[in-house]
């Protein structure tokens, strides 16, 4: 059936592998890799009939890749990494390329060969870093962003490179090329920022008003995928011309149901990828040179690895990031590919050359997944070794704090929770590693401590030992995970209430003891759902009573990771909550209440609710007192169980109201 047969065989072999990766608990990028080793034509089995035919799709699969990240990516979120990746990345590339010209000349390699080796080595991998940061949830956080516009900035790299390579002869022509090359580039780039606008606008604006999904999808999947392949015709890469179409789309009021609609088509796509990358790899030449692929791979682990860490590192991050950036960016890369090829159709590399490069980038992508993981386990033993963190403070008090408020970040979230403890008279203190937020806050009189949270000097600083509640508003799950260990240490008793980035982070949040986790998405959802039940008429009471019980199955995984049950404090406040709720009711003028005060008419003492509130036209009285006279259209907050409430309308002839009257 050829193409067809292909496609429905790559399917199977995919599904099969993932199943297996998924019991096994291992990245599915793995199970698909080893799904293509399986119908590769090297393997000797049920195979693919046209594995040429694979890789084109594939490609496809990488354009959408970079077109939903560049939908997710907005250039405001790119701009504060835009100098380590501006010129981070090429000090990168050729610190990378010597050493792999290096380690071909120890292999043997004549000195042509080892620049064509030395540039395959020097990039990375975009769709497996990204894929593997998106299947742990680190997506958005600063780690990610340094990453991304590395790799944005290495996939740009290509052209250059594929233009200067076959003419390392004669080096004056091809820098000729790269100049016209650039040229086009800034051009391309000129004419979408016109095309984002402009043009762009007005053709969803009529596509959407025709209220077609489908047609509405085709546009989106058209514009990435058109707009790639022109790039592409530009002489640029098809897979950064999909990322600028994302980056165009995200500045639209459209782009979050974009990235809804292509999201599953995407991961398709990338999964012939990964298959694809598979199928390239020859299992016999995987044992005959294992030793060289072996070294090779060890060696461009650590000495790639630590280019990374220490160019990132010299741009002014640290904490976490280098660690993150070395151990997700050490792998060969699937724009290698192109380069290999392009070498072995010029007879500039050898057959045997070209099989350990793609042996080596297959291996390393391989293992991306498990090194990316290991980014917060290397940083805390680091830390053990290197305790010391850079910090200074502003505002705080000589005698130090006691049973304060630790804030950790000070960005939209931390500084709205540091105006409402201020304003609330409550003592708290501010921990934050950004230069420009803590220096904001100091001169903003607000007592701040520069540094990492997950040091424990800064949380020294900060007396985190005598701390009553530590709330962490950083947008960063790993950075998180590790700040909540080091607060355990240092204060077992501490009260820890984190913003979560993920419901997939509960569970492991509760094992390592927070108090309370905030998902901000989904009580936002929430929240519109409540203003939408009580716009639609249902009884306030009503409305509260499904928020918090949809909120507490959505925490659930949370408790029950954290051993709550129902001997704990928390969890008897919580059933007690369920089991007494406020009502709201509007007093009849033929009610036997009306012109009577609350103890006359024996209120409690005939139904066992208690009148907490009443209002009356625009006037509000709280926790009225037994002398209260109550009038014809009072509004009452009576707080009791379903039962004793439901005496009291019987009894007194009060109708419900359908939002508080407040």
């Amino acid at each position: 059936m050829g193409i067809a047969g292909d496609i429905a065989l790559i399917l199977v072999a995919a599904l099969v592998g993932g199943i297996i990766a998924q019991r096994l608990g291992v990245p599915l990028i793995l199970g698909y890799i080893l799904a293509g080793v399986a119908v590769g034509p090297s393997t000797g089995g049920i195979s693919v009939s046209d594995a040429h035919d694979i890789e084109l799709l594939a490609e496809i699969g990488v354009a959408l890749l970079l077109f939903t990240i560049g939908l997710e990516f907005s250039l405001r979120e790119l701009a504060p990494v835009r100098r380590v990746a501006l010129i981070g990345t090429p000090i990168q590339l050729a610190l990378t390329a010597f050493f792999g010209y290096g380690l071909g000349r120890l292999l043997g390699f004549g000195w042509e060969e080892a620049v064509w080796f030395g540039a395959i080595l020097s990039v990375s991998s975009t769709a497996v870093v990204l894929k593997s940061l998106g299947e742990q949830g680190v997506m958005g956080t600063l780690s990610s962003k340094v990453i991304v516009g590395m790799l944005i900035v290495q996939d740009l790299a290509i052209v250059p490179m594929i233009i200067l390579l076959p003419q390392l002869r004669n080096l004056g022509e091809g820098a000729q090329e790269v100049g016209v090359a650039g040229l086009e580039a800034a051009l391309f780039i000129a004419a979408m920022a016109l095309f984002g606008a402009r043009v762009f606008p007005w053709a969803m604006e009529r596509i959407v008003g025709w209220g077609s999904r489908e047609l509405f999808l085709i546009s989106t999947v058209a514009i990435g995928i058109g707009i790639g392949y022109a790039t592409y015709l530009f002489g640029l890469s098809f897979a950064f011309g999909a990322f600028v179409a994302g980056m165009v789309l995200s500045q639209s009021r459209y782009s979050h149901q974009a990235l809804a609609d292509v999201t599953p088509l995407r991961d398709v796509f990338t999964m012939l990828f990964f298959v694809s990358v598979g199928m390239l790899l020859d299992p016999a030449v995987l044992v005959e040179q294992a030793w060289v692929i072996a070294a090779v791979v060890v060696s461009l682990f650590v000495v790639k690895g630590l280019v990374f860490a220490g160019i990132v590192r010299t741009f002014g991050y640290g904490n976490i990031i280098p660690f993150a950036v070395g151990l997700g960016l050490f792998q060969v890369g699937e724009f290698s590919f192109v380069v290999a090829q392009l070498g072995v159709g010029l007879e500039a590399i050898s057959e045997s050359t070209y099989a350990v490069a793609l042996s080596v980038a297959i291996v390393t992508m391989a293992l991306t997944p498990f090194a990316t993981r290991l980014a917060p386990v290397v940083y805390a033993r680091y830390r053990r070794f290197r305790p010391r963190e850079q910090m200074s403070s502003f505002n705080l008090p000589e005698t130090g704090f006691s049973e304060h408020v630790v804030i950790g970040g000070y960005g939209r979230v931390g500084s709205f929770v540091a105006r409402l403890l201020g304003r609330m008279g409550q003592d708290f203190v501010v921990i934050e590693n950004n230069p420009q937020r803590s220096a904001a806050a100091g001169e903003a009189g607000v007592p701040v401590v520069y540094g990492d949270v997950t040091a424990d000097a800064v949380l020294r600083a900060a007396d985190v030992g005598r701390a009553r509640l530590v709330i962490l508003a950083i947008p960063d799950a790993l950075g998180t995970r590790m700040a909540v260990e080091r607060i355990k240490d240092l204060n077992p008793g501490a009260r820890v209430v984190v913003r979560s980035e993920s419901v997939e982070d509960l569970e492991e949040l509760g094992s390592l003891g927070v108090y309370e986790a905030v998902q901000p998405e989904f009580e936002a959802g929430l929240e519109l759902s409540r203003q939408a039940l009580s716009h639609l008429g249902m009884e306030a009471a009503a409305v509260q009573r499904f928020s918090d019980q949809v909120r507490s199955e959505f925490y659930a995984p949370m408790n029950s990771a954290s051993g709550e049950n129902g001997d704990g404090l928390l969890a008897q406040l919580r059933r007690t909550s369920e089991m007494i709720g406020t009502e709201w009711l509007r007093l009849p003028g033929e009610s036997g209440l009306a012109g009577r005060s609350i103890g006359e008419a024996e209120v409690r003492a005939r139904t066992g609710v208690s009148v907490v509130a009443v209002v009356r036209e625009h006037e509000v009285l709280p926790n009225p007192g037994p002398e209260t006279y109550l009038e014809a259209g009072d509004v009452l907050g009576v707080l009791g169980t379903p039962d004793q409430r439901r005496t009291f309308r019987k009894t007194f002839g009060c109708v419900r109201e359908e939002t508080p009257a407040m």
